[in-house]
């Protein structure tokens, strides 16, 4: 229960949505800076990701979540569950939504369950730079504080954030004021490099891979080494990702060196390696080793 006596405020927000609707893309607006990856492909967010704004008088943790969707495997399934989890635990929640495509049947799937909360819901009509309608999208039965936002372009992003902290119950810091996400740097290390096999892949192979960080240390000399295994599921997508003469692995590292140098502002010396573990998606011992799924968890 908050205590009434904190002269702050502070709250955890979730934002809960189907794949695509520019989740992540929020939070790294709100946050300034980029903690989680981005991608055209659904189901980039794989984990609960948190992100954290600092103010004066306010804190605000942000739970960039994974898009709710239909599980065709055991990742996908702990996805949704995390996802769900997310409204159980949590002050106010976003449901974010698609300005561009308006309400589809998925949304109306997923506002089943957040009619259940008993917390706040702001419904956020993200990606409205490419709706030149804005009067057409519907009005939800339910839910009376809506906004209209675009990540891309920030508009309506400070009114947003406004109406979250005006929402926000007394409460203490949880973390240090200059801090911004509680993942460590080898995990967002690794979501960088998934982020640019999500970039040079297309069809099943996005989906197929997991990173695994096996060193990153800090040079004498400056910079950090890191090695990376891309894991996959079949032999097949080991060489589309390696490519012709090794091209697209290259072309992968260099575009994951300059994202990660830009996170820790060094150089950066990246090694990749590609190899295969069969139907990972599926095991749970893979899932736990690759951080998808709690050690206690079957």
């Amino acid at each position: 229960m908050k205590n009434n006596s904190y002269k702050t405020k502070s709250g955890f927000v979730a934002l809960v949505g189907r794949p695509n609707v520019g989740k992540s893309s929020l939070m790294n607006t709100f946050v300034g800076q980029k903690i989680t990856i981005i991608s055209d492909k659904p189901q980039t967010t794989r984990n609960q990701l948190r992100g954290i704004l600092t103010d004066h008088d306010y804190q605000i943790i942000w739970l960039d979540t994974p898009g709710l969707h239909r599980p065709l495997h055991k990742l996908g399934t702990e996805m949704n569950e995390k996802a769900k989890s997310a409204l159980k635990s949590v002050d106010i929640v976003f449901w974010v939504l698609d300005a561009s495509k308006g309400l589809t049947a998925a949304d109306e799937i997923i506002a089943q369950d957040i009619r259940k909360v008993d917390i706040p819901v702001m419904v956020v009509w993200n990606k409205i730079d490419l709706n030149k309608d804005l009067a057409s999208l519907p009005k939800i039965d339910g839910f009376d504080k809506v906004y209209h936002v675009s990540a891309h372009t920030r508009q309506g992003v400070s009114e947003l954030l406004a109406a979250t902290v005006s929402q926000l119950p007394p409460g203490p810091f949880y973390y240090p004021p200059d801090m911004i996400t509680d993942h460590p740097e080898r995990f967002i290390v690794g979501e960088l490099i998934r982020e640019q096999v999500l970039i040079y892949t297309d069809e099943e192979v996005p989906h197929s891979i997991a990173i695994q960080i096996e060193q990153m240390k800090e040079r004498n000399n400056g910079g950090f080494y890191i090695d990376a295994i891309i894991y996959v599921e079949r032999d097949s997508q080991k060489g589309i990702i390696i490519g012709s003469k090794g091209e697209r692995l290259k072309k992968i590292g260099q575009g994951a060196r300059q994202s990660i140098e830009d996170l820790l502002d060094t150089k950066v010396y990246l090694n990749l390696w590609v190899k295969v573990r069969k139907n990972w998606r599926n095991h749970s011992g893979s899932l736990r080793e690759f951080g998808y799924l709690d050690r206690n968890d079957s």
